[in-house]
Parts: C-alpha cells; structure tokens; sequence
C-alpha cells in the first residue's frame, strides 16, 4: 500500500537531482537519527536498549499489518533476524496503521503472532517516527551501519536483493 507514491518519488527525485548539482550525496541531504525511536512509548517484543543497537547494523521497517506489500516483505526479514541477529544485525518494526482496525494494539499483538515477528516494534499510530523519518509509503525499509548512519532507504516491495546485499554489505565493514 503506498501512500503518495507518486509524490514520493517526485520529491526524492527533485531531491536527488538538487543535491547533485550541489555536489552533495543523496544520503547526505537529511540525517534521521535511531535515537528518534526513543519517541515511541508503546512497544511489543520489547523496546531495543541502546546498547543493544551500537555496533550493530539496523534495519528500520515501517509497515502496518494488513498491508500486503508489508506482509510480501515479512518472510525476508524474518530470514535476515534468523541469520544474522542479534550479534551483527537488529531488526525494529514501526507500526503505522493505515485503517481504525491496524490502531488496535490488540489486533497488532495478534498479527505479531500470526507473522511470527519476534523482533521489537513500535507502535506509531500518530504517525510521529513515520513524520520524523520522512517516510512516504508502506514499506519502507530503512537501513543504518554500524555507527547509526542512515545508509539506504528502501521503499516497496520485491527488493530482498538490495535489501539483503545493503545488509551484507554493511555488517562486513568493520
């Protein structure tokens, strides 16, 4: 499910192309931080201790449940979290309902159940880290190295390959 995704990509793509002409790299141009998970006061799987996070690569997923470009991109995290966490990877989920129905925490915790989704999530139903991170579209995958840099967003569905080889990538950099 996108929300605006035209306009994402309009704005990423003005984006883009204004920092070029600058000389200034894309990833450069806004700096979300992990420290703005702080911000989340509702968490299911329990909420990641920052140490927990230092040293380690993390993947920031923004989905919603019932979301079935969200639920196409679940099977690969699930196999990253298997492979790799906790010691070179941490995966959190943020939560940002699209329907009345998503916002029911009772309705989520089953969802991580039926999901088997064993990693933290925060729940966002005020769409505030969807807001601060710049989010546009359902799912959204944000990946950070081991310093807590923002090294790739990755928006949509079918993308385990980018997805994947970013992670790779970033947990052999030492």
């Amino acid at each position: 499910m996108i929300r605006t995704f035209a306009t994402a990509v309009a704005a990423y793509s003005a984006l883009t192309i204004g920092l070029a002409s600058l000389g200034v790299p894309a990833s450069a141009a806004s700096s979300p931080s992990l420290a703005t998970l702080a911000q989340a006061t509702t968490w299911f799987n329990g909420k990641p201790a920052e140490s927990e996070l230092r040293g380690r690569v993390v993947l920031v997923d923004f989905y919603t449940f019932n979301c079935i470009n969200c639920k196409h991109t679940e099977p690969n995290l699930r196999a990253l979290f298997h492979q790799h966490a906790p010691t070179a990877l941490r995966i959190i989920g943020v939560h940002s309902p699209e329907t009345a129905y998503e916002k029911d925490s009772r309705n989520v915790a089953a969802s991580l159940k039926e999901q088997g989704i064993a990693w933290p999530v925060a729940v966002d139903n005020d769409f505030a880290l969807w807001n601060a991170y710049g989010v546009e579209a359902w799912p959204t995958q944000m990946i950070f190295d081991r310093h807590g840099r923002l090294r790739a967003t990755i928006v949509g569905e079918g993308q385990d390959d980018k997805i994947n080889s970013t992670i790779d990538a970033l947990i052999a950099e030492r």
